[in-house]
């Protein structure tokens, strides 16, 4: 499996990377007070870290929902924070023209769920050649992530990392197929389990969307114990008071509660078990 080099650790080596942070970009500050709370656990934990944080939440229920500070303001905060933290940086892009301008800052480019199979914008990602994180969208099977995969590696770009956020469904419901993390490891990109995302509830609330964050840490844990590279998560301090999910987000002052078990479970994983393949069955 490709091991993919970001800032000074590995993703896909021998230590779970944590992909985390804010949804939205709410304020510079909000973004300091994450980040630095949870690199501090990270290192406690012996976590690899990237914070993530969206300029722009293009996709949203309503047309009147907040959408964060825009590219230009958004990409300012990033750089701050990248600088205070000494820390990888990961953001999305929606449109194949900021790929150039975020990669200025941003170590990671991610793809929407939603925009995974368009090619304009994978090719776009890729020609930065920065590591490039998409999410499968919800209505994809995890085998259609090899042409994904096929578009950006055929278009210079082999630093991929593919993202399970769950699968459509029906009325406002998202479930987590788990062999999904297998099938796409098995494609030889690090696999990235998005824990919060996975328990959303799109459009649950009528002109936004739900979530039920209880289901974050079950299925945290079984991703974790199926082997996966990366783990993403939203934090808040106050997810209540979020710019956007809210609902499915892991309260900042829980996170130590969170980690600490999918820690323990990944260590076991690590120290000799390893990650499931789909080859243990051949003889």
């Amino acid at each position: 499996m490709k091991k993919i080099e970001i800032g000074d650790f590995v993703v896909g080596g021998d230590r779970l990377t944590l992909i985390a942070g804010p949804c939205a970009l709410e304020s510079l500050e909000l973004g300091l007070e994450v980040g630095r709370k949870t690199q501090a656990l990270c290192k406690k934990l012996g976590l690899n870290y990237i914070f993530k944080a969206s300029y722009d939440k293009a996709n949203r229920t309503s047309i009147s929902s907040p959408r964060g500070p825009g590219l230009e303001k958004g990409l300012q905060w990033l750089a701050r924070i990248k600088s205070e933290l000494g820390a990888p940086i990961l953001t999305d892009i929606h449109e194949s023209w900021q790929a150039t301008p975020v990669a200025e800052v941003a170590d990671v480019l991610q793809i929407p769920a939603f925009l995974c199979r368009q090619t304009d914008l994978l090719v776009a990602a890729a020609k930065t050649e920065r590591a490039v994180n998409v999410k499968k969208a919800q209505f994809l099977s995890a085998w259609d992530m090899k042409s994904v995969l096929g578009k950006l590696t055929e278009a210079g770009n082999d630093r991929v990392m593919l993202c399970e956020r769950g699968t459509t469904m029906g009325y406002n419901q998202l479930v987590v197929d788990m062999r999904s993390l297998v099938i796409m490891r098995s494609l030889g990109a690090p696999v990235v389990f998005d824990a919060t995302h996975s328990v959303q509830m799109p459009g649950g609330m009528g002109n936004s969307s739900g979530g039920d964050r209880r289901f974050a840490l079950p299925l945290a844990r079984a991703a974790v114990g199926i082997g996966v590279d990366a783990l993403f998560l939203e934090v808040h301090p106050q997810p209540e008071k979020a710019m956007s999910d809210g609902p499915n987000m892991v309260p900042l002052d829980l996170l130590e509660k969170f980690l600490e078990p999918v820690c323990a479970i990944d260590r076991l994983v690590r120290s000799g078990i390893g990650p499931v393949s789909l080859d243990w069955c051949e003889r």
